[in-house]
This record gives C-alpha cells, structure tokens and sequence, in this order.
C-alpha cells in the first residue's frame, strides 16, 4: 500500500492498521471512527479463492458465528466482534466488511497466486469506499 499512497494519499485522518483479530484489540481499532474498512479472508464450504464478498452498515446481520466444531483463527471470530461492539455502543460511524474467500488456511506466509490476483481491484475498491466517505465520489450501492 505504501506505492499507492504515493500516488494517491489517503485522507490525513485515515489509519492502516492490521490485526490479529482479537475481539477487544478489533473494537478499540473501530472505536469512535466515522469510518472502518476491515478485510479479512473466508472459508466458506465450498468456496472460490479470491471471490470477494462486501458488506457494508450492518454486517453484523449477515455474518454467522463459527459453527460448532468450527474455530475461527480470531478465537470469538469477527461476527461475535461486531455483535459485542454493538452492544457496547462501540461500533463506527459506518463499517464496510470485505471477506475474501481464501485457499489455504495453513501457517505461512504471503498469499496463494489465485487471492494476490484480486489484491488490486481491492485495493481499489477500499480507495473508493474513503473516496466516497470522503465525500469526494457518489454513494454506491452496500453490497456485492
């Protein structure tokens, strides 16, 4: 992202965090933002790698939790994440959730040819969302 934003800067109040998706660190990440963005990878059961999948204002109400004898790699998971921040009154002004359907679940690093490939349509679709936060482009519809 550091070539991006030499080209394109990103608002100064705009914050690239990563995290390990522990559920208190998520909400203190989210806390108070007029806007957050998270990505994060899926596995659904029978799932294309690299599909994207975005929700935006209440992906609390479409995310489930992790059936069980199922975990997700973040311990409570992001839907029961969202779901605490809601209740606590600690979600942002306005959430947008990008789930990128993954190939490999296993320790490593980097990422499998199949989800690099749709990293910059991403990245571009994430410049649009601040973009439009921003004020600076038309509202485009929520999900896709």
């Amino acid at each position: 992202m550091g070539e991006q934003a030499t080209r394109r800067p990103l608002p100064a109040d705009t914050v690239l965090a990563q995290s390990d998706g522990e559920t208190g660190r998520l909400i203190a990440l989210w806390e108070n933002a007029a806007l957050a963005i998270i990505v994060d990878a899926c596995f659904p059961p029978s799932g294309r790698p690299g599909r994207t999948h975005r929700w935006c204002d209440a992906p609390a109400d479409v995310l489930r939790s992790a059936a069980a004898g199922r975990h997700s790699t973040h311990g409570l998971g992001l839907a029961e994440a969202l779901r605490l921040a809601e209740s606590l009154g600690s979600v942002p002004g306005r959430l947008v959730l990008y789930a990128v359907e993954g190939a490999d679940r296993s320790p490593g690093t980097g990422l499998t040819p199949t989800v690099a490939r749709v990293v910059p349509r991403l990245v571009r679709r994430i410049t649009a969302d601040i973009a439009e936060h921003a004020g600076t482009a038309e509202r485009g519809p929520c999900a896709d």
